[in-house]
């Protein structure tokens, strides 16, 4: 079955555009002028992956990103406001898992687009080959079912934030770049050294595991070199 891309712009020649690209691709677009439109098929679960635009009519897309990780884990990719970085970070920081600057390039959405669900897919198939249970230190992770539990109590995890930590953990020991992460993750070439989604993230995952940035059990940033677990 195709998967089911949502994209929620209330400028209608964007949204025809991407619409346009995606489908040329066997996707199936679900096209929305507003959030409250898109309400509608989010809460019918017929969503693969979500495409917002910050600025609509009726909620922000921030808003909107919001409602979406009550409920459902599927990448959320932002439309944001050139050179509007907040944008960038709220967004990530709200459960985004990759942003996007208009105006863009229809070809790299696509490729971030099918960059997200590659990712999405090995991790909650079951059919990835890395171990499918992690365990360091009172922190689960199970790859199969993409749960994730700090002793013992559930963590809410969004998909990029569940494939740091478990990149991290697999690599236990190892300083793992932001670069590697980046790649690793979505497997494209548009990482630059002023990129900080990576940061943001492990920023998030910290806040969701209590972890403390000056002194931190989990999660040590490496200046200079990148992020690790300690064994």
């Amino acid at each position: 079955m195709n998967e089911k891309i949502l994209v929620v712009d209330d400028e209608k020649e964007i949204a025809d555009l991407v619409d346009l690209y995606l489908s040329n691709e066997n996707f199936t677009v679900i096209k929305c002028y507003s959030a409250g439109d898109a309400m509608e098929h989010i809460s019918r679960g017929e969503v693969d992956l979500a495409i917002l635009d910050v600025m609509l009519p009726d909620m922000s897309g921030f808003q909107l990103c919001r409602k979406i990780r009550e409920h459902y884990c599927y990448p959320v990719i932002m439309l944001t406001a050139k050179g509007e970085e907040i944008d960038k970070i709220t967004g990530l920081t709200l459960g985004a898992d990759d942003y996007i600057t208009k105006p863009f390039l229809p070809l790299e959405l696509v490729a971030r687009v099918k960059a997200q669900l590659r990712r999405y897919k090995k991790y909650n198939s079951g059919t990835a080959k890395e171990e499918e249970i992690l365990v360091h230190s009172g922190l689960v992770l199970n790859i199969r079912t993409h749960e994730c539990t700090l002793n013992e109590k559930q963590l809410d995890l969004t998909p990029t934030e569940f494939s740091i930590l478990y990149i991290l953990c697999r690599q236990k020991g190892e300083v793992v770049s932001a670069e590697e992460l980046f790649h690793e993750i979505w497997g494209d070439e548009y990482y630059s050294k002023s990129n900080n989604t990576i940061t943001v993230h492990i920023r998030h995952l910290r806040e969701k595991m209590g972890d403390s940035f000056e002194n931190p059990k989990y999660i040590k940033t490496v200046w200079g070199c990148g992020y690790k677990i300690e064994k």
